[in-house]
């Protein structure tokens, strides 16, 4: 056990000692990819340290990706690149164009040495537990999209509470986590009240709601929307055996049902912003060239994305709520 070295007569905390002597190893060639490191007995019997001590060092390590454990076995190196000084578990419920804004944003205003592992649960909830369990004590921070699922409180208990962020939805039980948020309902009822007298052209507003992945707040937006102002509405959840008709306006949650009702007013030769109005979430640039461009409800990502690396960098215990914005297009 040569290469590890603490003192007690410099300012530099022991289990830092520690790391220190792991990582002059590595660069020394004394320890290579999968050679066990000492064990915390042997540590803490030649130096006289606590146990805790000695595992502070092994999970900062660990967290870095530099070090594993193997239960019954010890720890052992993992990898010998000493460039990462943070790993952050990044949890997205899926990849589109705009969370690819968001991810690009976050990616950009962290700092070069941290490692950012992105994972995708799809809606899914055991796998989205399962990725969790997976991953508890391998990282700095977890930053987690619980999309519309319940009971996400007893998942993220397991991590522990100072280091995780919530991103883009958020409810009551998930108030004690900081994080950067939409605010569906508000940003919902707010827009279609912007957009009042476009709507008001057309007789019926529509809302498709596919509420398996949608959030509950975008339902009470609409909802909220057409009680305060008595507007003849509908809420579907499919566009099957429904044909779009001349006098109707829809609010679009997701852009595989755009592209469905836009060939669907094709097809019965109706004009997209004359005779059936679109309002669609979540701003692309496709939306901007589309059907003459199509109007959209949007947060901005780039933002969300760039102020929760800020959150992380400075750990920030904040709840943000991002901004919104209606942007008016030919199609409405």
């Amino acid at each position: 056990m040569t290469f590890v070295t603490v003192y007690d007569d410099i300012d530099t905390p022991k289990y830092k000692q520690i790391v220190q002597s792991i990582e002059n190893a590595i660069a020394l060639k004394q320890l290579k990819k999968g050679d066990k490191l000492p064990s915390i007995n042997d540590i803490r019997n030649e130096f006289g340290l606590s146990r805790d001590t000695i595992l502070m060092a092994f999970n900062e390590l660990k967290m870095r990706g530099i070090v594993h454990s193997v239960a019954g076995k010890g720890y052992f190196l993992k990898s010998e690149d000493l460039g990462v000084s943070q790993k952050v578990f990044l949890l997205f419920d899926e990849l589109n164009a705009f969370k690819e804004d968001l991810y690009n944003s976050f990616l950009k205003e962290m700092k070069d040495d941290v490692q950012v592992d992105i994972f995708f649960h799809h809606f899914n909830y055991d796998l989205f537990t399962k990725l969790i369990y997976d991953n508890i004590g391998q990282y700095n921070y977890y930053v987690i999209m619980p999309a519309n699922f319940k009971n996400t409180a007893e998942v993220l208990e397991k991590l522990p509470h100072e280091k995780v962020y919530i991103l883009d939805q958020t409810n009551d039980e998930l108030k004690q986590y900081p994080g950067v948020f939409q605010n569906f309902e508000k940003d919902i009822l707010k827009s279609l009240k912007q957009a009042l007298v476009h709507i008001n052209k057309y007789e019926k507003l529509i809302l498709l709601f596919p509420n398996q992945k949608q959030p509950e707040g975008m339902l009470k937006g609409f909802q909220q929307f057409k009680k305060e102002l008595h507007i003849s509405h509908d809420v579907i959840s499919t566009l099957d055996n429904r044909n779009p008709k001349k006098g109707e306006v829809y609010l679009v949650l997701d852009d595989q049902h755009l592209i469905i009702l836009i060939k669907k007013i094709k097809a019965a030769k109706l004009k997209t912003g004359g005779d059936v109005g679109i309002i669609s979430y979540n701003d692309t640039l496709l939306k901007e060239v589309v059907e003459d461009g199509i109007t959209t409800i949007s947060t901005d990502f780039k933002i969300m994305g760039k102020r929760l690396a800020t959150m992380i960098k400075h750990s920030e215990k904040l709840q943000i709520e991002n901004p919104n914005y209606l942007i008016m297009r030919n199609s409405l």
